[in-house]
């Protein structure tokens, strides 16, 4: 048995497969403590693992982002992610690294796993290794790390490898690293110097290439390939949380067992407070189309989506798990665990992002043929409705997404997840006898 502490931001999307892989490696018999939101206690103990809260600025509620980020709404674009990440990632760093460190020196762990965006680790991972437990990084986000093969993230550009494609990149992740996120980056340089260790030597959002190994979540296929890929990364498959049980299935279910495509629309648990961005168009888009559009409001109240057309059926949440295999589309806002949660049942996707990581993720759909990016978190009904037709006339998506589900099934994520930490684990039980 080995003792391990996760560490996860209070995000829904980030918390969320860290919590399911605590359950798995309880399951085999470890020792496991999960460092993240108080909000996410309950989950983690059901997890049957031991839940260490954030604290201060580092812990807050995602399902009420807008306390925590009361200046957003006057950004837009790259300002808005810029705002985003020194908020979420960035400020709440010194927090996360002193509550790590208080718990490495409680628990002793055998080794430290993270989510890509807990920015607490950096201090830890300017120490020697030998004197800290091995740290593994997991990708619940796009692959962020630069390249000479794709364009920065948050643009929502497809990777190009040929000469002009890479002139392109360099020009924008230079732009990008020492113009747009200048002051983010002198952030967190001067953060991590704060807290006694050398400067940021790399751009923010490569640190996890420091990490002892890190795994990305997602399969090989969903992601852009990289020349310069770097060495500590292996692609790991997906964890997928489980849906939630439900206390009751709506009474309206019987009508997804109709001849009538289905269409499920969801803009997510945290970028649900205005229905007019996502849900509503493409109620709109598809009232007159012989389709069945199912929309999920993320507990809001459904009548907050104003009058149902006669084709459409809504609740406050739906059991994906019982969902998606009778789904045809899914119009969503492009998280990256709903997208995968999608492609893992074989369902194309139409994609409607523009803050995060929302534009990767919907530019990754349309990279692989999975489906189809609108290039707006807030696109017309005309542009909902062009894309569905699309999606279900061209075979091609449909077969796409299910070769995705394909290989999505073909990997054991937590399976490599556990054989990865326990690796680690034991390399540093050797090496500490071996000093003895």
């Amino acid at each position: 048995m080995s003792t391990y502490l996760l560490c996860a931001s209070p995000i829904q999307g980030h918390a969320a497969p860290v919590i399911a892989i605590a359950h798995d490696l309880v399951a085999r018999g470890h020792d496991v403590a999960v460092l993240t939101g108080s909000r996410f206690r309950d989950a983690v103990e059901a997890a049957g693992a031991r839940h260490r809260a954030l604290t201060g600025v580092a812990d807050f509620d995602d399902r009420v982002i807008q306390d925590h980020l009361p200046e957003r709404d006057r950004h837009h674009g790259i300002a808005k992610l810029e705002y985003d990440v020194q908020r979420i990632f960035v400020r709440p760093m010194p927090e996360q690294f002193r509550a790590l460190e208080a718990l490495i020196s409680e628990l002793a762990p055998d080794a430290i796993l993270h989510e890509a965006a807990f920015t607490g680790v950096i201090p830890l991972l300017f120490d020697d290794p030998a004197s800290r437990p091995p740290v593994i990084g997991v990708g619940v986000i796009p692959l962020s790390h630069r390249s000479v093969d794709t364009a920065p993230g948050g643009l929502g550009l497809p990777p190009r490898s040929d000469a002009v494609g890479r002139l392109r990149n360099r020009v924008l992740n230079a732009l990008v690293a020492k113009v747009v996120f200048r002051r983010t980056q002198a952030l967190a340089d001067r953060t991590v110097r704060e807290l006694g260790r050398p400067g940021l030597e790399e751009f923010l959002f490569d640190f996890t290439t420091r990490c002892d190994r890190f795994l990305q979540l997602s399969p090989a296929e969903f992601e852009y390939p990289r020349s310069d890929l770097s060495q500590n990364v292996r692609f790991a498959g997906t964890v997928l949380p489980p849906s939630p049980a439900p206390a009751g299935l709506p009474d309206w279910w019987p009508d997804l067992d109709g001849d009538r495509p289905v269409v499920h629309v969801s803009q997510g648990t945290i970028d649900n407070k205005d229905f007019t961005r996502l849900i509503r168009p493409t109620l709109d888009a598809l009232a007159d189309r012989d389709v069945l559009v199912v929309a999920a409001t993320g507990g809001r109240p459904v009548s907050e989506l104003g009058e149902l057309p006669a084709n459409a059926r809504a609740a406050e949440f739906l059991p994906y798990d019982l969902l998606l295999p009778k789904t045809d589309v899914f119009v969503t806002n492009a998280g990256f665990g709903g997208t995968q949660y999608a492609l893992s049942h074989g369902v194309p996707i139409v994609a409607a992002g523009d803050t995060e990581d929302k534009p990767d993720v919907a530019m990754r759909v349309q990279w692989t043929g999975t489906g189809l990016t609108l290039r707006t978190g807030s696109p017309t009904p005309s542009a909902v409705r062009a894309a569905v037709d699309r999606v279900l006339s061209e075979p091609s998506f449909r077969e796409r997404a299910r070769a995705m589900a394909r290989r999505i099934a073909e990997v054991d994520g937590v399976s490599v997840i556990a054989a990865e930490l326990e690796q680690a684990a034991s390399a540093r039980r050797a090496a500490g006898a071996a000093s003895r």
